[in-house]
């Protein structure tokens, strides 16, 4: 398959849209667990 053809396949973008989506919140469910490691090391040094 060409590029182009690709483009215009709807079951080829929608696995990319479900792809793109699944990196999207992995990343921001790793950047609130990482956050919240640090806001919880923080609390623990000033205790």
């Amino acid at each position: 398959m060409a590029v182009p053809e690709l483009l215009t396949d709807p079951v080829w973008l929608g696995m990319m849209a479900v792809l793109l989506l699944f990196v999207f919140f992995g990343y921001l469910l790793l950047r609130r667990t990482v956050l919240g490691l640090r806001e919880g090391y923080q609390d623990g040094r000033q205790r």
